[in-house]
């Protein structure tokens, strides 16, 4: 009799006490499993079974969700974005109260966001990487209100620049990030219209106030229901987030 842990286990034949590993095979599968026993009929301490490198099981433990991941691959962006927003409100407190606009950066935001929404359209629309035919002709489009809006201020006398560092430079960015990670650019491609719909449109509606005496810009205008748009979008991307490998989600460049 063989005690092997807190089991002992009769043999058809006799070992030795050795602390040489043992190699059985399990009947089934065939594969070998290798343990130190003690071979002692008279002890009443059982031995430790020890798994030897090149045999046995590894204990495989299941992974910790990150928040929000039970309810989606958008869910669990917002907790991302709630922390990182967090942060970025308590270093601009200081300066919004003092903030006033300007005509100047009113028009360099448009162009900026003009070019950004053009790089967004053409990348879904061209691409060749099916994920991407899910987030064509959406209803959230705004590269042609923007156009429509920046021709009004053209009428209007005003000169309209061309597209900043910034604007280029982050257009620039979507491309290449579309190529090498399509679960990252669609991260960006969520978060942009997101933060337009939620946010980006009341402070616009501010603006306009002030420096257009109220004037509703295309920019802020959609035909129907532009947060259950949103949800379309939210949808398509949890689905596409349940068939994807879970690295693939989680390195995911940040905004």
């Amino acid at each position: 009799m063989v005690h092997c842990g807190s089991f002992p286990i009769h043999l058809p034949f006799k070992i030795q006490q050795s602390a040489k590993p043992y190699r059985f095979c399990s009947l089934s599968s065939k594969k070998p499993y290798y343990f130190v026993c003690s071979s002692s009929s008279t002890t009443t301490t059982p031995s430790t079974i020890s798994p030897v490198s090149g045999g046995g099981r590894k204990r495989v433990r299941n992974r910790k969700l990150n928040p929000g991941e039970k309810e989606g691959i958008v869910e669990e962006m917002r907790f991302v974005s709630m922390r990182l927003r967090t942060s970025d409100a308590n270093e601009a407190s200081a300066t919004t109260a003092t903030w006033q606009p300007s005509m100047e950066g009113f028009l360099n935001y448009l162009v900026d966001s003009k070019l950004v929404f053009e790089t967004l359209e053409r990348i879904v629309e061209d691409s060749t990487d099916v994920t991407y035919v899910y987030f064509r002709r959406t209803g959230l489009e705004r590269s042609a209100s923007l156009s429509k809006d920046l021709e009004w201020f053209k009428q209007q006398g005003f000169v309209v620049p061309q597209p900043s560092s910034p604007g280029t430079g982050y257009a620039s960015y979507l491309v290449d990030l579309a190529e090498k990670s399509a679960p990252s650019f669609l991260c960006h491609f969520y978060n942009i219209y997101f933060a337009h719909l939620n946010g980006g449109c009341e402070i616009g509606r501010q603006v306009c106030e002030k420096l257009l005496l109220g004037r509703k810009l295309e920019f802020y205008k959609w035909e129907g229901d532009a947060q259950k748009l949103l949800k379309n979008v939210r949808e398509n991307l949890n689905k596409l987030g349940e068939g994807r490998v879970r690295t693939q989600w989680s390195e995911v460049d940040p905004m």
